[in-house]
């Protein structure tokens, strides 16, 4: 290995940590999107973490090093979601706790529902762009699609959310209120 090789992948070591200490917090939100769990998110966050740091070398465009952690996390997180489920006593308890939201908190718990009958591609554009408000450009990047793909999947996806989150029906307390 040569020295110039050498002093890169240092420089995109260093690179590809700073981000990570910058946007530690966002990673975890887009982490717990996807998990509903804190210990989850941060294990997903940790994991994605170690491997953009292991993988720098790699990195081929420093330009391009936080739309390659995204795409790290992205993966970390539809990895999560590809295993089996094993409820713990914890996500059992924070569950319990979701049937006592108050009124004001229910449109978030909607829009968390909601969300989750999208498919991972799908909810992906809608917490890239929105969540944490990429452009359309940056999303594409960081899911490797065409800009009309991802606009498309944000049209069709806002679309869904629209009808699951329309006032004619908004189930509540197991009833459905129409009007």
């Amino acid at each position: 290995m040569n020295l110039f090789s050498q002093r890169k992948e240092k420089s995109n070591r260093e690179l590809i940590e700073q981000i990570l200490l910058e946007k530690y917090n966002q990673y975890y939100q887009l982490a717990y999107q996807y998990t509903h769990s804190e210990t989850d998110a941060f294990d997903i966050v940790q994991t994605g973490a170690c491997k953009a740091i292991e993988c720098s070398h790699m990195l081929k465009k420093p330009e391009y090093a936080g739309t390659w952690i995204y795409r790290i996390m992205l993966n970390e997180c539809f990895r999560y979601l590809k295993q089996p489920m094993y409820l713990s006593y914890e996500v059992m308890q924070e569950k319990n706790e979701l049937k006592d939201v108050t009124e004001d908190r229910y449109m978030d718990v909607d829009l968390h529902k909601a969300l989750n009958t999208l498919s991972n591609k799908d909810r992906a554009v809608i917490i890239l762009k929105y969540f944490e408000d990429m452009k359309i450009s940056e999303v594409a990047r960081v899911l490797r699609e065409n800009e009309n793909t991802i606009k498309s999947r944000l049209y069709r996806s806002i679309k869904k959310l629209n009808v699951l989150l329309s006032d004619e029906k908004v189930e509540r307390n197991g009833e459905v209120n129409e009007g």
